[in-house]
């Protein structure tokens, strides 16, 4: 008779550890605050402002934030006007955020500043996406989802190489977002996008790393929206300006 293990004698990994010889580098993901004046058009990377008034919403938001993590955002204002707004809510002011092109939204061409309801209504519906346009499609002078996917793997990869077991918030986007669930979901973007994001939520991603060159992720939390314990915010997400039909809005 063998002697040789079986797989059934690895050792358990729970849900929450760290196996010995691993490295767990956390990704906590914002979405920024609602854009309120777009006017119920398609912004992608218009650099327009959001709506950082909500101060239940944000003082949620800074006490699950961890308080020694690196800061990264987009080079979007609306990711800046949402990390001032949690800084005001009491949160630790970093010493240093980097503004990163490369976790910027979607650039959605010359879709921008078209009418968002009259966009989607032209669209034949797609079950397998739920964004703009199938993944590989780019949009006229602008980019394709797979283009976003592939600029926000290669900023994680260069973020999380920075910074190996630490924290790391970065304050993004819907779009950019979705594309790192994707990734965690061992390069699948397609998947990425059945995700909802909402504005302000968090998402946090661990990315594993072993000593033998093993990599993988964990995902503890999508979407969450921790202000909604409050009863004067017991909606599953914030209203940003006019609605297109029974959907949460887009970029």
């Amino acid at each position: 008779m063998s002697n040789a293990p079986s797989t059934s004698d690895k050792p358990f990994v729970a849900q929450h550890s760290v196996p010995t010889g691993v490295t767990a580098t956390r990704w906590w993901w914002v979405r920024h605050a609602p854009v309120r004046s777009d006017g119920g058009n398609i912004y992608g990377q218009i650099d327009i402002d959001c709506d950082c008034s909500d101060k239940v919403v944000f003082d949620a938001v800074s006490r699950v934030l961890p308080k020694d993590a690196v800061w990264y955002a987009s080079k979007l204002k609306r990711t800046h006007m949402t990390a001032e707004a949690i800084f005001a809510a009491g949160f630790p002011r970093p010493p240093l955020i980097t503004h990163d092109a490369d976790l910027n939204e979607q650039h959605l061409g010359d879709w921008q500043g078209k009418n968002r309801a009259q966009f989607f209504a032209n669209l034949p519906i797609n079950l397998d996406t739920f964004w703009f346009a199938p993944i590989d499609e780019r949009a006229p002078n602008g980019e394709s989802f797979m283009d976003l996917y592939e600029r926000t793997r290669r900023a994680i990869a260069r973020i999380s190489a920075a910074h190996p077991g630490g924290d790391i918030v970065a304050v993004a986007h819907g779009g950019t977002i979705k594309a790192a669930i994707g990734l965690a979901l061992r390069d699948q973007p397609a998947r990425g996008l059945a995700f909802t994001i909402d504005n302000c939520s968090i998402t946090r991603l661990d990315y594993m790393a072993s000593s033998d060159g093993h990599e993988g992720w964990r995902i503890p939390m999508v979407n969450q929206q921790p202000w909604i314990a409050d009863p004067s915010h017991a909606a599953m997400h914030q209203p940003a300006g006019p609605e297109v039909a029974t959907t949460t809005k887009l970029a």
